[in-house]
């Protein structure tokens, strides 16, 4: 019952650090109490992309007559969405099973407590509880879940949450989503591509506000053209779930409104997994529902550590991968680099997508910093046009006196696909001349970046 590592939680964090521990010789356990792969294989990044295709290809199918093709009668089998979906979700967990065995993991089923010592205890499904014991570190990536509200409480059947909207038994004719970030967003396009009726409240100013404020224009703009209703300064007051849909009462600046729906989707954000797994017993210190750790994910205890949605950063299913490597490699006695968080690329795969990494404009600005801005619109994109994908632009944000690429905002089809470019520039510390100078392939999407950059230094030519 003895392990160098043992990783509680086998999400993106979990199981890549489990991974990652083996190969570097660690005798590791992963603990898991649901299905392996955590919430982003089975209730989140996998099973929402694969909706998001089925949506997709049903817009194509839609919009044939715009490519030259005639096609009839196209109708949505939404249970065949779903069907699939989960076929694809099914599909990578049973990866993860492989992947442990490939790598001599050994899987502990049920739920993880740590306890003083470095122990672990696991709960099965029976109530029978078994202590193992982690020598080297015991590492917390346990996730979140969707975050609730005082006044719109989750019922899992009126008012949903992320996972009751992957596998309803039937589509809504109307739909309420609170929340305008990348889960609410992504979840109103798929339910308005294959009819729903649905409505946006955001209690910001702007849709996806954590992003550039001319993509969270672009975004709302295209929604709109889309048929999606977006209330923005708007908050939900009360759901009334008495009848047989949901009234919901939206606060707006020009006072209450009420509309009527068959369903709404909270999607205002997650909360930590952070209950119930003995932090307090250990003493492990949290502030404001995160664990607190050091640059290399050690908690106050020794031989303690969290990754992932559990800590103060960004949850992002990447950044968990990226924290669970560098944890293990610290405590394999290498000498990893603390994480670049100004490097790290966040993505939206509504319709258009929306790609972004390092400050905005705004921010640039509040920083005090002297900038060049390089703006160039799709509908210049010779193979935008001809995929008749013309919303958006790439967006790029320059140091002025060094060249340094600040931040990159794109949205537009296919942008999430492109945006590890700009990552890695970033972090070779790339200048805006070595970029217009960089050439790229013709006729792509991605040649909005080099046309970008020239554009910020007066040299655009397709402008």
């Amino acid at each position: 019952m003895n392990y160098d590592i043992i990783v509680i939680g086998s999400g993106p964090g979990g199981y890549v650090t489990a991974i990652r521990a083996s190969q570097l010789g660690l005798k590791t356990a992963i603990v898991e109490k649901e299905n392996l792969g955590g919430v982003c294989l089975n209730w989140g990044c996998i099973p929402t992309k694969a909706l998001l295709k089925s949506a997709n290809v049903f817009e194509y199918i839609t919009h044939a007559s715009d490519y030259g093709i005639t096609v009839k009668d196209a109708k949505v089998d939404f249970d065949g969405m779903i069907s699939r979906s989960r076929g694809v979700a099914n599909g990578m967990s049973n990866g993860i099973q492989f992947l442990m065995k490939k790598n001599k993991i050994d899987v502990l089923n049920g739920v993880g407590e740590v306890k003083a010592g470095k122990k672990v205890a696991v709960t099965d499904k029976d109530g029978k509880t078994t202590e193992y014991t982690a020598d080297k570190g015991i590492i917390i990536a346990t996730g979140a879940r969707s975050r609730q509200l005082p006044n719109l409480k989750q019922d899992g059947e009126k008012v949903i949450g992320y996972r009751e909207a992957m596998t309803l038994k039937s589509q809504p004719k109307k739909l309420v989503v609170v929340g305008s970030g990348a889960i609410g967003v992504e979840f109103a396009y798929f339910y308005n591509s294959i009819g729903t009726e649905v409505t946006v409240v955001e209690y910001m100013p702007s849709i996806v506000p954590i992003e550039d404020e001319e993509v969270s224009k672009q975004l709302e703009k295209s929604l709109k053209k889309s048929g999606i209703q977006i209330m923005t300064n708007a908050s939900v007051e009360k759901v009334d779930t008495s009848g047989k849909g949901c009234e919901v009462t939206i606060k707006t600046a020009k006072g209450e409104e009420k509309i009527s729906c068959d369903m709404v989707l909270s999607a205002v954000g997650i909360e930590a997994n952070i209950e119930n797994i003995g932090l307090e017993s250990v003493g492990i210190v949290t502030d404001k529902g995160r664990i607190l750790v050091n640059d290399f994910y050690q908690t106050n205890i020794p031989g303690y550590y969290a990754i992932g949605d559990v800590i103060p950063t960004a949850a992002l299913a990447h950044v968990a991968s990226a924290e669970g490597i560098i944890c293990v490699e610290k405590i394999a006695g290498h000498h990893p680099e603390p994480l670049d968080y100004g490097n790290i690329p966040g993505c939206t795969y509504c319709s258009p997508e929306i790609a972004s990494v390092g400050i905005t404009e705004k921010q640039a600005k509040e920083k005090g910093l002297k900038i060049k801005i390089g703006k160039f619109p799709f509908s210049a994109s010779g193979k935008a046009s001809a995929a008749g994908a013309k919303d958006g632009f790439v967006k790029l944000i320059f140091d002025e006196q060094y060249g340094e690429l600040l931040g990159a905002h794109m949205i537009g089809a296919n942008v999430t696909e492109m945006i590890a470019e700009i990552v890695a520039i970033r972090k070779l510390e790339t200048t805006g001349h070595e970029l217009i100078k960089t050439v790229h392939p013709h006729p792509t999407m991605s040649e909005a970046i080099m046309e970008a950059a020239a554009a910020a230094y007066g040299e655009v030519i397709h402008l």
